[in-house]
């Protein structure tokens, strides 16, 4: 069990069958002695049910695709981290939302891409970031302990008191499978990254070495190791972390929203089939606003 990211299911798996079904005309899908479902019929409904979806996806990663790269080490790294989150349950958990594991990649590609135009529309000044510099918090690398219950909990904290070594508390205890060999350790993190509880605890551990009393999240009771705590400096020596971490918190709904329409302004985006022609009406309004 991890305490961080969400797996980032989307339209993709769905939407595929759409773009396969269009590739070929006539032809039957399935056959059957009462009559036969035609690829032309299986297209028109996915149309109906998928196809301003899907045409808004295709239409826009074919575009931010001739503005942004990413590459395939930068998929498979993303791909990585939630097939350690979920470990052995990663297929299924693809599989309940109708997902391939090569679909799921077009989907953070696209997400990527999505991204990378919404930090290439968003300020950047010297004043922006000196502002955000005021309530930053630098990233902070910790080791936790993951169990069910308080009971527990507690024992585990009494073993600490009493000398036992964290890691090997981690290997004995901890339900997080993706760290617990580990000792517990987990990646670097900054604000907003982790469960709300989790994440004001872990900030309050001040020294290397630190120990937190139980604290209880959505996923059960963690006891948290400090290992490496957060390091404040000047503005000029922090400004690329500054840069990175206000990015990534600029990363959210309204702004992709705002990065897809200015997008969808400058590609002169014209839809010719008749029935998706209101595809894109989100992304048309007037009241569409950009960052820089």
């Amino acid at each position: 069990m991890e305490i961080k990211k969400k797996m980032a299911l989307g339209i993709v798996s769905a939407l595929a069958v759409v773009g396969l079904t269009a590739c070929g005309n006539g032809g039957d899908v399935v056959k059957t002695d009462d009559g036969n479902v035609t690829k032309d019929e299986l297209y028109e409904a996915m149309k109906d049910k998928y196809g301003a979806q899907t045409v808004q996806q295709l239409t826009f990663e074919k575009v931010l695709e001739d503005k942004y790269k990413v590459s395939d080490k930068e998929i498979n790294a993303e791909v990585k981290k939630y097939k350690d989150q979920y470990g052995d349950q990663f297929s299924s958990v693809l599989a309940q939302s109708g997902l391939t594991e090569e679909s799921f990649k077009e989907n953070i590609k696209y997400n990527m891409l999505v991204t990378k135009a919404t930090e290439a529309n968003t300020k950047t000044d010297d004043k922006t970031l000196k502002e955000y510099y005021k309530t930053w918090k630098p990233d902070i690398t910790v080791s936790h302990i993951l169990v069910g219950d308080e009971k527990t909990a507690k024992e585990i904290e009494a073993k600490l008191k009493d000398g036992a070594k964290f890691s090997d508390l981690a290997k004995q205890y901890s339900t997080d499978t993706a760290t617990k060999e580990n000792g517990g350790k987990l990646d670097a993190f900054g604000p907003g990254k982790m469960d709300p509880a989790f994440e004001k605890a872990a900030y309050a551990l001040k020294n290397k070495g630190d120990i937190s009393a139980p604290v209880k999240s959505q996923y059960g009771y963690h006891i948290i190791q400090m290992d490496e705590p957060a390091s404040k400096t000047t503005f000029e020596k922090d400004k690329a972390k500054v840069k990175e971490a206000y990015l990534a918190s600029q990363v959210n709904q309204e702004n992709m929203q705002k990065a897809l329409k200015k997008v969808y302004k400058d590609a002169g985006i014209k839809v010719e089939d008749k029935d998706l022609k209101d595809a894109f009406k989100d992304y048309t309004s007037s009241s569409s606003s950009s960052n820089k």
